[in-house]
């Protein structure tokens, strides 16, 4: 896995990360939210070794990072930095070739890889021609082209319509699959619940969370959704139940201990029919507005 040790990075004498420590899993998806200013991509351009941390490293499987790991990495910054007036195929070519790759290899894998993103057929048209949703398909393809053994992506949703996230989901999957540590920032949480494995959240330069996305929900799985024979208005009155919302004879509420949960399903159970009695699984996005509120 990929592993950040305590790493701190200032910028005119202001720290913006502040013992920043995290892992990114092998075969998982690790998403990496925060505000705007949280120090995420500053977090990022160190692991590429675009900035250079003032104290903490970095290691992957054990090993430090270095010179000769990091051409292996595959990085897409959140600013593009491909040729606007180059055509497609021919900047992909150029970029693979970098990465040490034969030209005709670097051109089968860019086909391959701008099929997936249904860009084939734009293959030779100039970059500028392209919509910046399809300027973004390509800058993840240069990405994804040499077949990195780790993958960092700044925003890789940003400006994606819905079947790009598609395809785009499909082909992180493939690589974390294989092994490869993928993380991405995004500011979409709602792609969170669908795509991610594992939650880093970080704050003003600080580390809020890092855990995988299941660990999470259960620790904050409080609410629990109530469906009952008849109206569930006596929940309002019960100790240790706060009512979150109610309408009619379904409720949801939260408990104050496991002993209210099951003291209050007995007496539901001694009033009527229960229909539902279940934890709501909480989003991601929930969780994460409650770790930083």
């Amino acid at each position: 896995m990929l592993e950040l040790h305590q790493i701190t990075r200032s910028f005119s004498g202001r720290k913006v990360l502040d013992e920043v420590s995290f892992t990114v899993p092998r075969g998982a998806l690790t998403g990496f939210v925060g505000a705007n200013g949280a120090g995420k991509t500053t977090t990022m351009r160190i692991i590429m070794g675009l900035l250079n941390a003032h104290s903490g490293h970095l290691t992957l499987d054990g090993a430090a990072l270095n010179a000769a790991t990091r051409p292996n990495f595959g990085y897409m910054p959140e600013e593009r930095g491909l040729y606007p007036k180059q055509p497609v195929i021919d900047q992909l070519i150029y970029l693979g070739q970098l990465h040490g790759l034969l030209r005709g290899t670097a051109r089968t894998r860019a086909m391959e890889l701008l099929a997936r993103f249904g860009l084939a057929d734009r293959s030779k048209d100039k970059l500028e021609s392209l919509s910046l949703g399809n300027q973004q398909r390509v800058q993840v393809a240069a990405a994804l082209l040499h077949e990195p053994d780790v993958l960092v992506l700044d925003e890789p949703f940003s400006g994606l319509d819905p079947l790009a996230v598609d395809a785009m989901s499909s082909i992180l999957r493939d690589y974390a699959a294989r092994g490869v540590p993928v993380l991405f920032s995004s500011h979409q949480l709602d792609l969170l619940d669908t795509l991610v494995d594992h939650l880093v959240i970080i704050q003003e330069g600080r580390v809020l969370a890092d855990a995988p996305a299941d660990q999470l929900r259960a620790a904050h799985s409080s609410v629990h959704r109530l469906s009952l024979g008849a109206d569930a208005g006596w929940l309002r009155t019960e100790p240790g139940v706060q009512v979150i919302d109610l309408s009619g004879a379904n409720a949801l509420v939260s408990f104050a201990t496991v002993a209210d949960s099951q003291r209050v399903l007995a007496h539901a159970l001694s009033r009527g029919t229960v229909t539902e009695f279940a934890v709501q699984r909480p989003a991601l996005a929930d969780i994460y507005r409650e770790i930083i509120a």
